[in-house]
């Protein structure tokens, strides 16, 4: 509450995101292991002055939408809204929810759920704004010189940047503006870029309220913060009769090969439960189960290539990776460059980043008595 005026939030989470280019809507996707939507919600649960929120999203993520409130115990949250056609639909939905639900409501704020680095201070300018002035936008100034496109193709003219800012969310507004605004932009088909401009076409002046250059939209993978992260993988198989010895996608000649349901490939199989241990994607019998018959025989390196697209999903690149075979027999130096380089290819990383080495036991254990191979791996990747 503000003023003794209940405030609500909308947070506008419905798009597609498809610039990202992931399997998911952006704010569906997580940083840091946290959805990117449940921090934007967070934001507003945290800030004293909101009463209510409200979020709209696509029909296909309101359970998933759902579980995240519930998981996290957002207790301000009071609907779920599916979607419209376009964004300006999904927030009108999202408006006569609310205005159904909390008819008592003053302030009426609308962020981008996308927008999950919001702090208290601009949220908080943006409300002390709105209930003074009756509509303000969160902006920063412009940091790069700005031109505008002459009425000749390829031509431009400098203008000077003090006079722009780019636009941000929260933006506010009394209730009664908002809806007025958005009924009169239906009434005329009016589609606004943002909820701003619908207010200001209905002849209502938006108040410039400091944001903060922190407060991004992730829209593209660029706008993802770096991330880096470290994996180990461990893994043995017991040497057989009539198998084929396969390391790093190599044929090494020896007396026996490993035994699995795949290829057995030990040393890729390390290399796989690094890479998704590091990217919390549990590990390679969840993937490829041994109870699965499509898995019987597999080369090991396939698997691989499929480890590679669920850490491209997830928007992360392969650092490097270090494997060590434990093995009295046989020798692998003369197989390495050609594993490094079999590996390399699959990630699509340069071979320098891949490392590779053998090591006995000195005769000791299962590895020393020639009953079995081990690997372990370790590696980092980044986002």
């Amino acid at each position: 509450m503000y003023n003794n005026k209940k405030v609500a939030v909308i947070i506008a989470a419905a798009g597609q995101g498809r610039r990202m280019g992931a399997p998911v809507p952006k704010q569906y996707m997580k940083i840091g292991g946290e959805y990117i939507l449940a921090k934007t919600i967070n934001a507003f649960e945290q800030a004293e002055e909101v009463d209510y929120t409200f979020i709209v999203t696509n029909r296909d993520y309101i359970d998933l939408c759902s579980e995240i409130v519930s998981e996290r115990g957002f207790s301000k949250v009071l609907g779920i809204v599916n979607g419209g056609r376009e964004r300006q639909d999904s927030v009108y939905n999202a408006i006569q929810t609310l205005n159904s639900k909390r008819p008592g409501v003053s302030i009426v704020l609308i962020h981008d759920g996308a927008r999950p680095f919001v702090d208290g201070s601009v949220i908080s300018s943006v409300i002390e704004a709105a209930d003074r002035d009756g509509a303000a936008a969160a902006c920063v100034a412009m940091t790069d010189s700005v031109r505008k496109a002459g009425k000749e193709k390829g031509k431009s003219m400098a203008v000077d940047r003090s006079d722009y800012y780019s636009v941000q969310t929260p933006q506010g507004f009394r209730k009664t503006i908002l809806i007025e605004s958005y009924e009169k932009a239906y009434d005329d088909g009016y589609m606004g870029t943002d909820d701003a401009s619908i207010v200001e076409r209905a002849g209502y002046d938006v108040t410039i309220v400091e944001g903060n250059y922190g407060n991004i939209k992730i829209t593209t993978k660029e706008d993802l913060p770096m991330e880096n992260r470290v994996g180990t993988g461990y893994d043995v198989h017991r040497l057989v009769e009539d198998r084929k010895l396969i390391l790093g996608g190599v044929e090494i000649p020896h007396d026996r090969g490993l035994l699995g349901h795949s290829d057995a490939d030990v040393l890729t199989h390390a290399l796989m439960d690094a890479l998704l241990g590091a990217a919390g994607l549990g590990d390679i019998g969840r993937h490829f189960p041994d109870t699965d018959e499509q898995y019987r025989g597999a080369d090991s390196l396939m698997l691989l290539g499929r480890v590679k697209e669920l850490l491209d999903e997830n928007f992360y690149r392969t650092g490097n990776v270090d494997i060590t075979v434990i093995a009295q027999k046989p020798k692998i130096s003369p197989y390495i460059e050609q594993m490094r380089g079999n590996i390399a290819a699959v990630l699509d990383v340069e071979i320098s980043r891949v490392n590779i080495k053998g090591t006995t036991t000195e005769k000791l254990g299962f590895e020393g008595r020639e009953e079995g191979i081990a690997a372990q791996a370790v590696c980092s990747i980044y986002r």
